[in-house]
């Protein structure tokens, strides 16, 4: 009995002593093989702009922006830039207190050299700096130049959400996007609502103490509100251009066709209110004699853009234009 028993014990402690080697002499083996380490393949997306088709790195990782009309759009997103035109940006750009942007200048006298030392994978260019498109070509071959300018012939607003719509997709801001678009339409449909097609309208800039006039449908800023409105011009001139300034108009022309409401452009409020010469929009339009008796200026029917608007001309300056156009119509109303 206890011979059998002495057998019985080795013999399960020798098939046990296997059982351990075979373990180990696998995980060895196991730990012999170099473990695959999965390769992320780089994600792009691609978006259709005013030159075709891009495809763009997301997230991009170092960005460079010249077009204006995006600078609050991005720095509401909480995009980085590496470079840009901030000498064009407006205070109310979160960007002008960011030291480590490197400054393009503006596009009369543009630092275009210093984008190469950011190595850029993405351009967002247009507006002023869209004349650059082939020197940034030049010096940042590796990165794609997306340029999302609204296109002639095309309706203003739906221009706007298109680079609205593009930029989302680029950096994954669609429900933002999407939002910032829905706000637009809004403020259009509370214009569209509260004026009336009998009350005419006129456009125009103050610069310099001086008043230009704003086209309807081809002015600068203004002009395209014309037509995505429905108002009715009080004065509408053959030669009416896209001057930043402004056509040159008479007070005396402004007078004679007496608006009943006249939106307004302060161009210098923008570039140099800082300036002791300057002299405020509503002091040249409120405070002229030739005017005085206006319809727009005895009921105090004049609608101001934004301050900044001359330097910061996206989607959200014009739906808080708008709003601010509806509040007055529907006031008067």
């Amino acid at each position: 009995m206890r011979l059998t028993t002495r057998r019985g014990a080795v013999a399960a402690l020798t098939a046990s002593l296997l059982l351990t080697l075979t373990a180990c002499g696998a995980q060895d083996a196991a730990e012999a093989v170099p473990a695959t380490t999965a390769v992320e393949e780089p994600t792009t997306v691609e978006v259709e702009d005013n030159n075709g088709t891009q495809t763009i790195p997301t997230p991009p990782q170092s960005v460079v922006a010249t077009d204006n009309r995006t600078f609050e759009t991005l720095s509401d997103w909480g995009v980085e830039l590496s470079a840009a035109a901030v000498a064009l940006m407006p205070d109310t750009i979160a960007y002008t207190k960011d030291a480590s942007i490197v400054d393009l200048g503006n596009h009369r006298e543009p630092n275009l050299e210093a984008v190469v030392a950011v190595e850029p994978d993405l351009i967002i260019n247009g507006q002023r700096f869209a004349d650059y498109h082939e020197d940034f070509a030049t010096l940042a071959p590796d990165a794609t130049i997306l340029e999302l300018d609204p296109r002639e012939g095309e309706p203003f607003d739906a221009e706007l959400k298109r680079q609205t719509t593009v930029l989302g997709e680029v950096f994954a801001k669609q429900d933002e996007a999407a939002q910032l678009n829905a706000a637009l339409d809004e403020a259009i449909e509370r214009v569209k609502a509260a004026y009336d097609p009998a009350s005419s309208v006129m456009a125009v800039n103050t610069s310099g103490g001086e008043i230009g006039y704003i086209a309807p449908g081809v002015g600068r800023t203004l002009g395209p509100l014309f037509d995505i409105l429905g108002l009715t011009p009080a004065l509408d001139i053959a030669e009416g251009t896209d001057d930043h300034q402004g056509d040159d108009i008479s007070v005396e022309a402004i007078a004679d066709s007496n608006p009943d409401w006249i939106l307004v452009l302060d161009r210098d409020a923008a570039v140099a209110a800082d300036d002791p010469a300057y002299k405020p929009g509503s002091e040249i339009l409120e405070a002229s004699e030739a005017l005085a008796n206006v319809t727009a200026v005895k009921d105090a029917n004049i609608v101001y853009m934004p301050a900044d608007t001359y330097t910061n001309e996206g989607i959200q300056t014009y739906t808080e234009f708008l709003h601010t156009l509806a509040d007055a119509l529907e006031g008067n109303s």
